[in-house]
């Protein structure tokens, strides 16, 4: 298998559309489940070797430990209890709203009753409409579905080698079902006070300082995969520093600005793994420079921190 096959948007925009709905759908049923975690660490998704995972929840109210896992081999959603009950469904072939009403009973099944506070999209053009009511988005093709799997498992080998080198606080490798992106992020402990007016969904993502590093698969409004970081908030003349490798660039994003490297720009290179890396690494080490991080202090050569282990005692 290659590392980082081609996935080009065009070839599979429509199953990504309602692939992402459906994780909407699944992390909704997480988000109201879990138990809360600071920076929504509770929300997104973990890889498995199948597909991707809610991992366990419930436990309370009455209802039993449960996981929903969508299996991207067999191309199946199940729905596990701890006390071994199981209910399962095929992906291929269901709109949205069939999804949704599968989901509800296969989670019913087990002896799960959720309520979803919001049953529609979050931030995506159809927010108005029910999950319930989209028959539009029913597009399903096994192949690429299989293959947005495939990229997804390499890109979290990856982050989770980049996340290795830093000994401060740092979130898991996670997929999101929000922007439909795979991300590691790392902190300060400086406090940012972002105001009463924002919403209360960014106020808990960014209440620390933050340099992110990730990867997403495109949409309209950038239509091809790119691995991207970033730092919020953003330290002064940030993209005015250059970045590694030279196919990288930094973007205009919303208020801010963003470091992109195209995936079909490295992924046929003699080493793609290793120019990820060295991009991340290029815009945390003049993030944290500028902010005025401890780099020295917060780095972790190899994951060790040991300093017998590391070689660095005297």
């Amino acid at each position: 298998m290659d590392l980082f096959p081609a996935i080009p948007l065009a070839q599979w925009k429509d199953s990504k559309e309602t692939l992402h709905r459906f994780l909407q759908i699944v992390g909704k049923v997480r988000l109201a489940s879990s138990v809360r975690r600071n920076h929504w660490w509770n929300v997104p998704f973990h890889l498995t070797g199948r597909g991707i995972t809610t991992r366990p929840m419930g436990g309370v109210g009455g209802h039993p430990v449960f996981t929903v896992d969508f299996d991207f081999v067999d191309h199946r959603l199940t729905v596990s209890a701890l006390d071994g009950r199981a209910a399962s469904f095929p992906l291929p072939g269901q709109s949205v709203a069939s999804f949704h009403r599968a989901t509800l009973d296969a989670l019913a099944a087990v002896g799960v009753t959720v309520t979803i506070a919001r049953p529609h999209p979050f931030d995506l053009p159809d927010a108005r409409r029910p999950f319930a009511d989209d028959t539009e988005h029913a597009s399903y093709d096994p192949f690429w579905v299989n293959r947005y799997w495939q990229v997804l498992s390499q890109v979290n080998l990856v982050l989770e080698e980049f996340s290795a080198g830093f000994s401060g606080k740092t979130s898991p490798v996670h997929h999101f079902w929000h922007t439909f992106d795979i991300a590691v992020t790392r902190f300060s402990e400086r406090a940012v006070d972002l105001g009463a007016g924002v919403d209360p969904v960014t106020r808990e993502a960014y209440s620390r300082e933050v340099i992110s590093a990730g990867f997403w698969f495109g949409d309209d409004d950038f239509p091809r995969p790119t691995f991207y970081s970033y730092a919020a908030p953003e330290p002064d003349g940030l993209s005015g520093h250059p970045l590694r490798p030279a196919p990288a660039r930094w973007v205009d994003h919303r208020a801010g600005h963003l470091a992109t490297l195209d995936y079909d720009d490295i992924r046929t290179g003699p080493d793609p793994r290793g120019a990820v890396l060295d991009f991340y690494t290029s815009v945390y080490e003049t993030a944290a420079g500028l902010a005025g991080w401890n780099v020295d202090a917060q780095a972790c050569p190899g994951g060790i921190t040991d300093p017998v282990a590391s070689g660095t005692t005297s």
